[in-house]
This record gives structure tokens, C-alpha cells and sequence, in this order.
């Protein structure tokens, strides 16, 4: 995998270029290519599993900056047997794959993830962006099971219009659609798209490419980067995936089949 090529994460420019704040333009924008990266890989039959800031890079140089690439498939698996076709089993498992923070709660209940997961950790992932912090960050424990556990029981007390409270609509709607997938259900990437489309629209907001890493020093008071992709992820960077097959493994003892459905529906406070 050629990293030398690539410019920084995600999250170097939100902590570090943009200070903790995305307008809600760039993350409209965002949203799209983010989406754009997930359905390509999605296409391959392989799950990313460790959505976060981080494993999204703008390309490097000018003119690639405004171009998201998502990266590192250490814990990337096939969803569908490479000769059968079969989609990979509803399993309960104990542990989660990916990050805490970003996770969905299926996977805190001990959901095998599918491609409903990685959309809805692009969904918090989003919501980081325009927060500056999500609700169970902070949560500790010396304990790093009790530590998720707490994570997992906060983000499910969390209702979808508390945390997207004063942002648009949309947000909530994509939540509530990744929401009701079920585990082998093919997304609509499409739809997905069309509500940060929407949102961007109403708020007349145009999709120029101009991300707040992208302004003049004067306006954004902070250091100049270098850099970006149609949101695709390019083929010598799927081909790098073949050696990472599923490198995350987890005990399956004791599962049993369940309802393919989403978690229950979140309490509303």
C-alpha cells in the first residue's frame, strides 16, 4: 500500500488544521465521500469494520486535498464466501470488533458486524465532527470490558434527536435508516446520499470541494496542509486488503442464531 501518497487523516485535520470544528458544510461533504468509500468497499464483499477519523486520509498535494480515501483493513473481513456467494452468519459474540467510540450498538450487544455497522460508524463519526465530542466520550474504567460496557449502555441511552439535537434533520434520518437494516440487508447508498444532498440544499450549501482545511490561513487561523479521490478507494489499496483476510478473531462459543434485526429501538428522553 502506497501510504507515502497519501496526505492526512481525518482526524489530523479536525484536532489539529481545523481545532476540533467541521462546519456543516464540510461535513456535509464528508458524508458523501465517506459514504462513496464504504459502498466501494462494500462492492468488494468486505466489510471494513474500524470506521473511525482516523482510517479516512485526504490524498496529498495540491488539488488531491479535497479527496477522502479510507484506509488500514487490519480488521477488514468478507461478508460473502468468495466461491458460494453466501452471506456470512447472524452470530452473538462476546467482545466488539472496531472501536468503541464508533461502533454501533449491535456490535456492543454482541452483533456480528455487517454493512449496517460500517454505515452507522460513519453515522457517529459524522456527528463527532460536528459536535467536537461525542456524549460517552470520557467514560473510564481501568477495566477495558467494563470500560465498553459503559460506552455501549450510554450510546443506547442515547436517543438519535438528543445527539443530533440543532443539526439537520437528516442526520437523525440516516441513523434511523442504518437503524433499520437488517444484518444482510444491501444498503441503499444511494438514499444515503441524498439526504446530506438534501440538507446541504435547504441550507444552500454548494458541494465545491471547499473543505474549512481548504480556506485561507486568515480565515481558519491555522496551519496550511497538504493533501484526495471521488471518495473511491483506489484498487492498489483494495488489492493490499487480500493479505489482512480477518485478522481480528474473537470467540464464537455458545453463539446462537437471533433475529437479523437492528438493536431495539433507543429510549427517547
Amino acid at each position: 500500500m502506497a501510504m507515502g501518497l497519501l496526505g492526512p487523516s481525518l482526524e489530523d485535520l479536525f484536532m489539529k488544521t481545523c481545532r476540533r470544528k467541521f462546519s456543516l458544510k464540510t461535513v456535509l461533504m464528508l458524508a458523501e465521500q465517506m459514504i462513496n468509500c464504504i459502498e466501494f468497499v462494500h462492492s468488494h464483499k468486505i466489510l471494513h469494520r474500524d470506521i473511525k477519523p482516523s482510517n479516512f486520509v485526504v490524498g496529498a498535494g495540491d488539488g488531491q486535498n479535497d479527496k477522502v480515501y479510507i484506509v488500514d483493513f487490519g480488521l477488514a473481513k468478507r461478508f460473502r464466501d468468495p466461491d458460494t456467494g453466501k452471506h456470512i452468519p447472524f452470530v452473538k459474540k462476546s467482545g466488539i470488533t472496531g472501536t468503541a467510540r464508533y461502533v454501533t450498538v449491535n456490535l456492543h450487544q454482541g452483533c456480528e458486524p455487517s454493512r449496517r455497522d460500517d454505515l452507522g460508524s460513519i453515522g457517529y463519526v459524522l456527528l463527532y465532527f460536528l459536535r467536537g465530542k461525542l456524549p460517552w466520550q470520557g467514560i473510564n474504567h481501568r477495566d477495558r470490558k467494563k470500560r465498553k460496557k459503559r460506552i455501549g449502555k450510554r450510546k443506547a441511552a442515547t436517543s438519535h434527536q438528543d445527539l443530533c439535537k440543532s443539526f439537520p434533520k437528516e442526520f437523525v434520518q440516516y441513523l434511523e435508516y442504518c437503524d433499520s437494516l437488517g444484518f444482510k440487508d444491501k444498503p441503499d447508498y444511494d438514499h444515503l446520499r441524498s439526504l446530506f444532498r438534501k440538507a446541504a440544499s435547504r441550507h444552500q450549501l454548494d458541494f465545491d470541494g471547499q473543505f474549512d482545511w481548504l480556506a485561507p490561513r486568515q480565515k481558519r487561523k491555522c496551519a496550511p496542509v497538504s493533501g484526495s479521490s471521488s471518495g473511491k478507494l483506489e484498487s492498489s489499496t483494495y488489492e493490499s486488503y487480500e493479505s489482512y483476510e480477518d485478522s481480528y478473531s474473537s470467540s464464537r462459543s455458545g453463539a446462537r442464531p437471533e433475529s437479523d434485526r437492528g438493536h431495539k429501538k433507543r429510549r427517547k428522553r
